[in-house]
């Protein structure tokens, strides 16, 4: 057995948790060529599997899949968890898109460090064969951490992997994974929860407001959605404003000037505000007197705004409004 594994490569997906650093190191230890692929999207970034890469030296792929991700997104076909999290149509998707580089690169097997009952919805094992099933690479997929609560895989009936050595946690506990962190010298990794803005509330209502819409929509707008104060008006159009200089920081960073306009106060410190670059004149003229208002402009006083766009900036003059007044507005 040890002969054949010496050219056995296996590519697992890695969200540069405990359970993903733990599993490459289990197969790693056999023997295996481990090789980490992460898949990016403005809902979770790959800097944790990064990290864990840089830590153990394993090999990290990192793709960045926003357009093909929206498409399973808008219409995930087991529907979504407590918020916007697709996680089952999420992890088959990975897995798919895994499985081709899989094929492409020669690798032999797909893995990943799900755990059997960690988390009741998306990683029971119904859960998992419909994930398996779903990506279209049934049985080449592998869970090191449980395999030995799990159904024998043809990775392990065929010596490719040895079963013995592989583990059979399983449950919500994490005390077996964090044994295991200290017998390998692991002493630093990210908490389990966090590393998905779809699993947020508030980043889900504003998600579930952008997709209903109506209007077209770029990866930027799914970054704009994580600061600053978001409005949707009566009239349909939106308004956002930033709460501190890094929203309006944020806000400026990721405004596109062909699709945005934005505003400021001519003569003192305020925050950034952002709308449409079609919003109509009202809207403007509302977004910057909202500018005021959040700056502390007592009510009713005019100021001049400057209003940035693409082909240039005007200054209007508007009358500050109280913020409070448009509170059922925020999303």
């Amino acid at each position: 057995m040890t002969d054949k594994k010496k050219n056995v490569r296996a590519i697992g997906l890695c969200s540069g948790g405990l359970d993903s650093i733990l599993a490459g190191l289990v197969l790693k230890e056999q023997g295996i060529d481990v090789t980490w692929i992460c898949f990016e999207t403005p809902f979770f970034p790959a800097d944790k599997a990064r990290k864990a890469s840089e830590m153990t030296g394993i090999p990290l792929i990192v793709r960045e899949i926003t357009d093909t991700y929206l498409e399973m997104l808008t219409d995930p076909p087991c529907g979504y968890g407590k918020h916007m999290n697709p996680c089952r149509d999420c992890h088959a998707l990975m897995f798919r898109l895994a499985g081709q580089v899989m094929i492409e690169e020669g690798f032999h097997f797909l893995f990943s460090g799900e755990v059997a009952g960690q988390r009741p919805l998306s990683q029971n094992k119904q859960a998992m064969r419909y994930v398996e099933k779903r990506s279209g690479f049934d049985g080449k997929v592998l869970r090191p951490l449980s395999a030995r609560v799990l159904p024998e895989t043809e990775m392990e009936t065929e010596g490719l992997v040895d079963r013995e050595r592989l583990l059979a946690i399983q449950g919500r506990s994490r005390k077996e994974q964090m044994a295991l962190a200290e017998a390998y010298g692991i002493t630093e990794y990210p908490s389990p929860a966090g590393g998905c803005l779809l699993t947020d509330q508030k980043y889900s209502d504003r998600l579930r407001d952008l997709f209903g819409n109506g209007k077209a929509y770029a990866s930027s707008d799914l970054h704009l959605l994580k600061q600053g104060r978001h409005l949707r008006l009566a009239t349909g159009e939106k308004v956002i404003i930033g709460r501190t200089q890094g929203d309006n920081r944020w806000i400026i960073k990721y405004h596109d000037p062909a699709r945005h306009l934005l505003i400021d106060l001519k003569a003192k410190g305020s925050p950034t505000v952002l709308v449409d670059v079609d919003a109509t004149e009202e809207t403007v003229q509302l977004g910057a007197s909202l500018c005021a208002g959040y700056a502390k402009v007592p009510v009713g006083e005019v100021v001049e705004a400057v209003v940035k766009g693409e082909t240039g900036q005007r200054v209007i003059a508007v009358a500050s409004v109280d913020p409070a007044a448009y509170r059922e507005c925020i999303i």
